[in-house]
């Protein structure tokens, strides 16, 4: 009898199909050629990574400009901004805090603000996918409405300088910042998590509105022989916070190197890495693509399963993670689904980042 480890604690969470629709030329021709080691100038460039004009960096200056000085006080900061206990504010990230302490839905903004704040949310995401976060955002807050467990920080100044707006709150870190920061994708890193059904999810993760991405992982693991998945499977999971970059040194990443995949496993990895970015506007998908691109694309990768952590024993891997030098997404989804997400263009990039 295997003798399982107690469930992870995750203090701050106890605190409280389209999947292929991928099929513009740039970002799909992009996924095929970062799979099969093509040449770079085999591939268009991403026409676009987020800019001051795209509507959820309008929102965010139409916000700003309707802040009162009094509000500013409580929500803006200089782009550098240092807190005593996180670091550089505008790049830390956790599984659940507030950056401010007014909630989006409190008095504290009017209902226009309320609304740009909303447009800013919506403007992030694909369309098809606003009304999923919309049910992660209430199953994670015990019911509440939409902005009642979430604030918001704004660094810098839109339209006249480097900006960027920051949303955060429980399983919720997100960015708008117009390409402020051209090094990284997302504005910086980012975290999702769901609870569909409970702290303690059950197999299949019933009702998780990401738990598919895993599902179409794990085909990949289901595809290796033998000696792959010796390679693929590890033991123990990593701190869950442990996204920072490794660079080029493969020796640093765990799991099988994707150059090691046959064409048909490959073929399957790069729907993986549709659906991974599926959920966000095309800006940030393209952004994304060009900077795993310019490290050297998924052949530059690793895949790992993680034993520890497998609800039901059922060998259907609940933990995973796709690793390259400046690329890192981590999937855990025990006890409950948690995503860490952080991808730059060059390793360099420093991770302020707390579990």
């Amino acid at each position: 009898m295997t003798t399982r480890k107690a469930p992870p604690r995750c203090p701050d969470c106890e605190e409280l199909d389209r999947r292929d629709f991928l099929k513009t030329v740039s970002v799909t021709a992009a996924t095929a050629a970062i799979g099969t080691g093509l040449p770079l100038y085999a591939v268009p460039r991403a026409t676009a990574a987020p800019t001051p004009s795209c509507p959820a960096e309008t929102a965010v200056k139409a916000l700003y400009d309707s802040l009162t000085e009094e509000q500013r006080k409580v929500i803006c900061f200089p782009w550098d901004h240092m807190d005593k206990e996180r670091g550089l504010l505008r790049t830390h990230v956790s599984n659940n805090w507030q950056i401010t302490k007014q909630t989006v839905a409190s008095d504290f903004f009017t209902p226009r603000q309320k609304g740009l704040i909303r447009e800013v949310f919506t403007g992030l995401f694909n369309p098809e996918w606003v009304s999923r976060f919309d049910k992660q955002l209430r199953d994670d807050s015990g019911g509440k409405p939409w902005g009642e467990s979430q604030s918001i920080a704004l660094f810098g100044k839109p339209g006249e300088e480097k900006f960027e707006f920051v949303m955060t709150g429980r399983h919720l870190t997100i960015r708008a910042d117009g390409n402020s920061e051209n090094h990284v994708a997302f504005g910086g890193p980012i975290f999702h998590g769901h609870a569909a059904s409970g702290f303690n999810e059950k197999p299949g993760h019933p009702g998780n509105i990401f738990w598919h991405q895993a599902v179409l992982a794990n085909k990949v693991f289901q595809m290796m022989d033998g000696k792959q998945r010796k390679l693929a499977l590890v033991e123990n999971t990593p701190d869950e916070s442990a996204v920072g970059f490794h660079g080029p040194d493969a020796s640093k990443r765990t799991g099988i190197p994707v150059s090691e995949l046959s064409s048909d496993q490959k073929e399957v990895l790069q729907k993986v890495l549709q659906s991974l970015i599926e959920p966000y506007r095309k800006e940030d998908q393209e952004e994304v693509m060009e900077c795993l691109k310019r490290q050297g694309g998924l052949d530059k990768c690793h895949l790992t399963f993680y034993k520890e952590g497998d609800l039901g024993d059922d060998e259907e891997w609940d933990n995973w993670r796709l690793e390259g030098p400046a690329f890192v997404w981590y999937f855990r989804g025990y006890p409950h689904v948690h995503i860490w997400i952080n991808v730059a263009d060059d390793p360099s990039v420093k991770l302020n980042a707390r579990g």
